[in-house]
């Protein structure tokens, strides 16, 4: 069991880029590995449907992709200061997860793109930890050891790893060096956590 899932919703690319951030911070740790997926969006057409397997990008999440992970990085852009209704739905769906204790005792982060510096980055990271608490896990942030943390400009929170999307200009960009890095730097984190935690589990 040495795959962190980075699991995410992304709408306009930002949340997604935070994950390959993630992912590949994952990737540095020796042994541990990402496994990336998304989620479908929802849709408020009862009969609209989405195919199996996604144009581009990572798959579609499976649960049991839940249970097969050493740790999780779960990652959705604001709404309202809370995760998106699409990563929310798949949530939802996690009931067999919680009764069997599958995610019991492993490490999960957070992450968050949002359109604004002060749009509900810290909300939407707190109401994403509240599932992953309900189901045992054990939360990893961003520890303020990481030098980024107090000189960033840009996103970047001890909750979680976090980018805001306009400048003063109201012009959209990508994540800074900053968000990126301190993206890499909560995957590792996570990764080596988990790596900890199993091989503890191995040698108990």
């Amino acid at each position: 069991m040495n795959d962190i899932l980075v699991l995410y919703y992304s709408r306009h690319g930002a949340t997604r880029e935070l994950a390959l951030a993630i992912a590949q911070g994952v990737d540095s740790v020796t042994g541990m590995q990402a496994r990336v997926r998304t989620v479908p969006p929802v849709s408020t057409v009862c009969e609209a449907t989405q195919p199996d397997i996604p144009a581009d990008g990572p798959p579609f999440a499976e649960l049991r992709d839940l249970e097969e992970c050493a740790g999780l990085a779960l990652g959705s852009p604001t709404r309202f200061g809370n995760m998106a209704a699409s990563l929310k739905y798949f949530l939802d769906g996690t009931t067999p997860q919680w009764l069997s204790g599958a995610l019991a005792g492993k490490p999960a982060s957070v992450f968050t793109s949002t359109g604004s510096l002060h749009g509900g980055q810290e909300s939407t990271l707190l109401s994403m930890m509240l599932p992953l608490l309900h189901h045992g896990m054990m939360i990893v942030g961003i520890p303020y050891t990481e030098s980024r943390l107090t000189t960033t400009q840009s996103g970047g929170t001890p909750y979680g790893a976090s980018h805001h999307a306009r400048t003063g200009d109201d012009a959209p960009h990508g994540i800074t060096a900053d968000e990126k890095a301190l993206a890499i730097a909560l995957g590792a984190r996570l990764a080596r956590t988990a790596r900890d935690l199993v091989r503890g589990a191995q040698a108990a």
